[in-house]
């Protein structure tokens, strides 16, 4: 056994978090592609079942009432916040990311001061979130503006309406700084969205503390609640009473069964809600979200850094000079949960891992991605990956 194998084994026996991994399902695969899709949680097919057998098949219509239903979207929300660093009240869940960022970023620029008719979105950003802002800028009339995430305090300007970010990059992993940059935006007197699809659930955000005006996030990457599971949208509680929401569908609707064709926005985090809830779904999440009882963000933080390090480690250790480089920054303030390696031929070479039971995922046409969610990832993990990168650019 090498010394960097002994190191994790070492390392995974004094893991305070290990024993989380117990609450998976998982098998002998090395599973780092959590950034794209989470493990599934051992107990959410059985409440599933639940959910299917009684709520729907015997309670029916009651469960909007009697099994909390109707209020599953702002429930659901309060447990999430802890993890984004937000009080109750705030996060309502419901739809799909890109169809919150479509609400925030409209709403964004109806919060900002008239007269401003620009919004500088991230240029590196998720595609998806490129395409819905720019369709908002369409419809209100405002300019997009594609900039680098560093260099927004030199782009802000007295026509910024609002600020599109990405608090991580999902092509490199790199941590954008959250509280600089916000504080920027509202020094120009503008509103700050942030999507936070790769950071909640791997790292503090703390929304709050950082005077964050609007977030959107995805809950099934590191907060494992299953494919397609909903999103959320974060309203900070000083822009609920005048949030206006571009999609105001019936749940938000002060009386949403009174049925009056004038629209009166629920009073909350409520105006964020659109239509049904997609229960399901919903309650997966939930379910998916007990896993997190008693977990602190900071622990799970300081376990990723420790994992993404020892990583680096290994794949300096093993892999063959110049094959790989390393795309995610060396330094902890500025990278998130995953390890991007530049990597000619990445995509048979990706496919060559998964064959060896080490399952990551790339981004065309020279990204390695490699996640890293410290509830069911250990060290031992790493550094096996790290072997078997080598094993095959070696071959």
């Amino acid at each position: 056994m090498s010394d960097l194998q002994e190191r994790a084994r070492a390392l995974d026996t004094a893991d305070e978090l290990a024993p989380l991994r117990e609450l998976f399902t998982l098998d002998d695969t090395v599973y780092l592609d959590g950034n794209s899709l989470g493990a599934l949680p051992r107990h959410v097919p059985a409440r599933l079942q639940e959910v299917l057998t009684r709520e729907w098949g015997e309670l029916r219509i009651r469960s909007w009432g009697e099994s909390g239903w109707w209020t599953a979207p702002e429930r659901i929300g309060d447990r999430i916040a802890p993890i984004v660093g937000a009080a109750a009240g705030q996060i309502v869940v419901g739809d799909s990311t890109s169809v919150n960022v479509f609400k925030a970023v409209v709403a964004a620029t109806r919060l900002a001061p008239e007269g401003r008719d620009e919004i500088l979105v991230d240029a590196n950003t998720f595609p998806t979130d490129g395409y819905i802002a720019g369709s908002a800028a369409r419809m209100t009339g405002h300019r997009i503006v594609p900039v680098a995430p560093a260099e927004v305090p030199d782009a802000l300007g007295p026509r910024t309406a609002a600020v599109l970010l990405n608090h991580v990059d999902y092509r490199s992993g790199r941590l954008h700084d959250l509280p600089a940059l916000t504080a920027a935006v509202h020094a120009a007197g503008a509103v700050a969205v942030w999507d936070l699809c790769h950071s909640a659930g791997a790292l503090p955000v703390d929304l709050d503390r950082h005077g964050v005006d609007l977030a959107v996030g995805c809950t099934y990457k590191y907060l494992n609640g299953g494919p397609g599971s909903p999103a959320y949208l974060y309203v900070a509680a000083r822009h609920q009473p005048v949030f206006d929401s571009p999609l105001p569908g019936w749940t938000s609707h002060a009386d949403p069964f009174a049925m009056t064709p004038g629209y009166e926005a629920a009073d909350g985090a409520v105006r964020g809600r659109v239509g049904t809830p997609d229960i399901l779904s919903m309650l997966a999440l939930e379910s998916s979200l007990d896993v997190w009882d008693g977990v602190g963000v900071e622990a799970v933080r300081a376990k990723s850094l420790a994992l993404t390090d020892f990583f680096l480690e290994c794949v300096a250790a093993y892999v063959p000079e110049g094959r790989v480089t390393p795309v995610t920054p060396a330094a902890h303030a500025e990278r998130g949960s995953q390890v991007a390696l530049r990597c000619e031929d990445a995509e048979p070479v990706m496919a060559a891992l998964i064959a060896r039971g080490v399952v990551g995922d790339l981004r065309r046409p020279d990204v390695l991605r490699f996640g890293f969610t410290p509830l069911y990832v250990g060290f031992a993990d790493a550094e096996r990956a790290a072997r078997a990168l080598a094993d095959v650019l070696a071959g």
